[in-house]
């Protein structure tokens, strides 16, 4: 979980060291770092102890990360369009590639799904994928690459708050010091920052 956090740096570093396509502060390198600290906190630093093992699976996932980074700074090639636009594009190619494959793993004329699975279906294609998108090509022309990829942030404490909504789960400390970290890095990564007023020329 926390590699697969890790997608805001590898969009700040790749923006501050090749494509330089929009402004990076302190601010923004600030929120990286913090987010980064929140997941590990919430998590539990014993995380870290994990790395180096799976090591195949662990590399699978930074280079994951690193297509995520780099789709959020290509995406800005899609400015001034619908976000509907591209939101429908990668949709429709992902279907081209991935139906082909479907009929030889999956043999969905062998499948009898549920009822409950159907609308579940139904349900993350319309609400989780292609309003996500939606909302993702909009943020990324708002926001930014580096603001847009930050949502990678929110993501286990979201899952942890459910878990303490639902589930009755409690939480360590350490763990209510990351969620700090966490909002304090999604905010200096998102909230823009306010310009000086530009004071008129006296004439005379």
């Amino acid at each position: 979980m926390i590699l697969n956090s890790a997608t805001p740096i590898f969009t700040f570093l790749l923006t501050v060291l090749i494509t330089r396509h929009e402004q990076v502060t302190l601010r923004k390198l600030f929120g990286v770092i913090s987010g980064l600290t929140g997941i590990c906190l919430v998590i539990g630093i014993e995380a870290l102890a994990g790395l180096g093992e799976s090591l195949t699976a662990q590399i699978a996932i930074i280079l994951a990360t690193i297509c995520y980074a780099g789709a959020a700074i290509f995406s800005k090639n899609f400015k001034g369009l619908d976000p509907a636009v591209p939101a429908a594009g990668s949709l429709i190619s992902g279907a081209v590639i991935l139906l082909p494959v479907s009929f030889v793993v999956d043999r969905p004329w062998e499948l009898d799904p549920s009822t409950a699975s159907v609308l579940a279906l139904l349900a993350l294609s319309a609400f989780s994928t292609a309003l996500a998108f939606a909302i993702y090509f909009r943020l990324v022309q708002t926001l930014g690459s580096v603001g847009t990829t930050s949502q990678a942030y929110l993501r286990v404490p979201i899952g942890v708050a459910i878990g303490m909504v639902f589930l009755g789960e409690t939480l360590s400390p350490t763990a209510w010091i990351g969620f700090v970290c966490v909002i304090l890095g999604v905010a200096a990564m998102t909230i823009p920052q306010r310009r000086a007023a530009v004071m008129p020329a006296r004439s005379g």
